[in-house]
C-alpha cells in the first residue's frame, strides 16, 4: 500500500526553507492534504499491524502523533514549524517516552524508525543495570542477532562517565551498561517513502527490535 506522494516530501522541504506562520498559512491546505492527513492514515494502518502482534496495544493516531507546531518558549530556535512529522506507537503514545516502543519520524529526504527505551528514570536505569549483568549473557547475543544487527548494529545512547561499584567490573566487558538511554534505530531512504512495501520493510524492523524490547520490559519489572 502506498501513503505518500511526492507532494508529501516538497511540502516538508518547501516548509524547511519557509519556516515562518505567514507561509504555513498561506500552504495549510496542502498541509492538511498531502501531510496531516496522509501520516495519520499511515500511523493508523501500522497501529492495526503492531495490535496483530500486540494485543495489548491500545492507541489512537490522535494519541501517537506530534503537532507540527513547536514549543519555541525555552529554545534558542524561533522557528514555529518542525520540518518532519512523527508519532509514538506504543500505550501513552506521545507522552510515553519510558517504555519500549517504536518512534517513527518522516523528514523530506530520509524516514527513521526508532525503538527501545529514550528517556529513563534514575530507578528504570538502575534496575535495567542491573538486569544486565545477571542476564549478561543473553544481553550478548541479543545484540549479536544477525537482524538486530543488520538493521540496528547496536545499542545508541548517553552515557555515564562514572558508575556505582557493583558496575565496574561488568563496564570492562560490556561498556554498554554504562547507557541512561537504550534505543536503537534505522534510516531508510527517501524511495521508500512512496515504497509499495513500506510497511512490509517497517515490520521487518518491527520484528527486529521486539527480542531487545522484550529484555528490556523485563529489566524494568
Amino acid at each position: 500500500m502506498i501513503f505518500f506522494e511526492k507532494h508529501f516530501t516538497e511540502f516538508l522541504s518547501d516548509l524547511e526553507k519557509n519556516n515562518n506562520r505567514e507561509w504555513f498559512l498561506a500552504n495549510k491546505v496542502r498541509y492538511e492534504k498531502f501531510v496531516k492527513i496522509p501520516f495519520e492514515h499511515f500511523v493508523q494502518h501500522l497501529i492495526y499491524k503492531f495490535q496483530e502482534i500486540d494485543e495489548n496495544l491500545m492507541i489512537t493516531p490522535g494519541e501517537a502523533i506530534f503537532r507540527i507546531y513547536r514549543d519555541v518558549r525555552f529554545s534558542k530556535d524561533k522557528t514555529p514549524y518542525k520540518t518532519h512529522v512523527s508519532a509514538i506507537i506504543a500505550n501513552g503514545g506521545r507522552k510515553n517516552f519510558r517504555d519500549p516502543g517504536v518512534y517513527v519520524e518522516i523528514k523530506s529526504n530520509e524516514l527513521n524508525f526508532y525503538s527501545g527505551i529514550y528517556e529513563m528514570t534514575k530507578e528504570q536505569i538502575y534496575s535495567t543495570r542491573t538486569y544486565i549483568v545477571s542476564h549478561l549473557n543473553e544481553f550478548n547475543k541479543l545484540l549479536a542477532d544477525k537482524n538486530f544487527k543488520k538493521y540496528y548494529r547496536t545499542i545508541q545512547g548517553e552515557q555515564n562517565k562514572i558508575l556505582p561499584a557493583e558496575f565496574k567490573e561488568t563496564a570492562k566487558v560490556q561498556p554498554l551498561i554504562a547507557n541512561k538511554q537504550f534505543y536503537y534505530f534505522s534510516k531508510l531512504p527517501q524511495s521508500k517513502i512512496f515504497s509499495k512495501t513500506l510497511t512490509d520493510d517497517l515490520m521487518k524492523l518491527y520484528f527486529a527490535a521486539q527480542p531487545m524490547n522484550n529484555f528490556l520490559i523485563k529489566a524494568l519489572k
